[in-house]
């Protein structure tokens, strides 16, 4: 699988690219994880997005939105961490949360912390995350908070 990665903040993004996230976001988290919420929730305007671009396919496949400290947490944050159900057993979700750290400590130079869904705890953990909050509900999916120094 050959993946190109970038970055833009909202305001430079082509209405293709913009359509191709959106496109992801509601796949996966509103019809695969049956859980419909209102994604778009005026934070994306502010926030820088990371795409992995599959070239053969021409398609989004793995997306992050880099949120600047204050907007969701004091600290930044990464948020909306998709792939495509296509390219999941090719490790594309280490690639991109690998990217996401370093594209959030190059924008932002502080910790990163994180809304989890707490079945996806031990993965963020591996990067070096860990929780700082009790089990909540959020859209009716279990959650936690945790924190990258």
């Amino acid at each position: 699988m050959n993946l190109n990665w970038y970055y833009k903040h909202f305001r430079n993004l082509s209405t293709t690219e913009l359509y191709q996230i959106l496109q992801l976001r509601c796949e996966v988290f509103i019809v695969e994880q049956n859980c419909p919420f209102q994604d778009l929730d005026d934070k994306d305007f502010k926030c820088h997005h990371l795409m992995g671009f599959d070239t053969e396919t021409q398609q989004i496949v793995a997306y992050t939105r880099i949120v600047p400290p204050g907007l969701s947490y004091e600290e930044a944050s990464i948020g909306r961490v998709v792939t495509s159900p296509r390219v999941r057993k090719y490790g594309v979700g280490k690639e991109l949360m690998r990217n996401s750290i370093e594209l959030a400590e190059e924008l932002y130079g502080s910790s990163i912390k994180i809304g989890a869904q707490l079945y996806l705890k031990g993965f963020y953990e591996s990067f070096g995350f860990v929780q700082t909050s009790e089990i909540y509900l959020e859209d009716g999916i279990e959650h936690i908070e945790m924190l990258k120094d």
